[in-house]
């Protein structure tokens, strides 16, 4: 293992302005995106929508520390032949690769699931190292309501997701640790603040148990919010500070960052719980973005699968890239969405 090396990308991973473009929607998942702009779900259109995102210079350059990518977007050329790696790495952006294999039925535990993927996953990194991948993600999904979350089910994501985290660094590739508390269901803010603190103490828990080493890993977490379904949704601020809160309670100061995931959150609520975090400021830890849906809802849209529309697509993807730069620096302002 190369600590040098690993305690170096985490830290570039997560410098003041720029956050993670989480680029990495299973062939499923871009298939709901698709659907909604009308576009079929080929390869070619793939990899033509996530071209253009790379090919956002303004974003790439400024606002984007690195791409989390799907397996097959990490082997995918551009349409001039140019490897999409080698437009993140021109950019300046670190590429990144998902290597679960996604939330399965966990035994006995109705309505739960346990990540897999962990068989393999020792040479799978060494191939995706030499891609040039630097960093990895592996998703844990926890959900509320119904008796949920069992312990039985955060035992088990957490020591799949601190045996994913070794498995990584061995291979001196640095891990995304992210144990993702779900933000459907109608319990209050103070429900998700109380699940998310039990989550997080037993995922460190397990990352020491694994000998995982902090400084070369950043946390993914959700933001501790309102279930979707409940009548009084937290506001901004309440949530920032709930956020930091739980933060403060569960995460080691030798972990170098935290990204966190939108989660379903709206573009303009996960830019400004981002901000008020920032704004609070006194963290240990430099607290950005690694968002996916966030980012690229609005590019989708003006792209809708048209090459025309490509610039109109970077311009949006640019736009927000930026707003959530500004919001890792407690700069953003929402008269800034309105003048756009």
């Amino acid at each position: 293992m190369n600590l040098d090396q690993l305690t170096k990308v985490a830290q570039n991973m997560v410098v003041p302005g720029k956050g993670i473009l989480a680029a990495d929607e299973s062939t499923g998942t871009i298939q709901k995106r698709f659907d909604a702009i009308h576009v079929e779900n080929t390869e070619d259109n793939r990899r033509d929508y996530r071209e253009l995102l790379f090919r956002s210079t303004q974003a790439m350059k400024e606002h984007v520390s690195g791409v989390i990518m799907f397996d097959e977007t990490i082997r995918q050329k551009a349409k001039d032949g140019t490897p999409l790696v080698k437009l993140i790495e021109e950019a300046g952006s670190i590429p990144g690769i998902k290597v679960d294999a996604g939330a399965k039925p966990l035994p006995f535990c109705p309505g739960e699931t346990v990540t897999e993927g962990l068989d393999g996953l020792a040479g799978r990194l060494k191939d995706y190292y030499k891609l040039g991948a630097r960093f990895a993600k592996w998703r844990a999904v926890i959900d509320i309501g119904g008796g949920k979350p069992s312990h039985t089910c955060i035992l088990a994501n957490a020591h799949a997701l601190a045996r994913y985290a070794a498995l990584c660094q061995e291979a001196d590739i640095v891990p995304i640790v992210e144990p993702e508390v779900l933000m459907d269901g109608d319990h209050d803010i103070a429900t998700c603040e109380r699940v998310t603190e039990w989550v997080l103490k037993e995922v460190y828990q397990q990352l020491y148990y694994a000998r995982v080493v902090l400084e070369g890993t950043v946390l993914k977490p959700n933001m501790i919010v309102s279930g979707k379904k409940n009548a009084r949704q937290a506001g901004v601020q309440e949530v920032a500070e709930a956020t930091i809160r739980v933060l403060k309670r569960c995460v080691p100061s030798a972990v170098p960052g935290i990204v966190f995931l939108s989660g379903g959150q709206s573009d303009i609520d996960a830019t400004a719980h981002l901000d008020a975090i920032n704004r609070i400021g006194g963290l240990p830890w430099r607290v950005s973005f690694s968002y996916g849906r966030a980012l690229q809802a609005a590019p989708q849209q003006a792209w809708s699968g048209k090459s025309a529309n490509v610039p109109a697509a970077q311009k949006a993807f640019s736009h927000r890239a930026e707003m959530n730069g500004l919001a890792t620096l407690g700069k953003w302002k929402l008269d800034l969405e309105k003048a756009a």
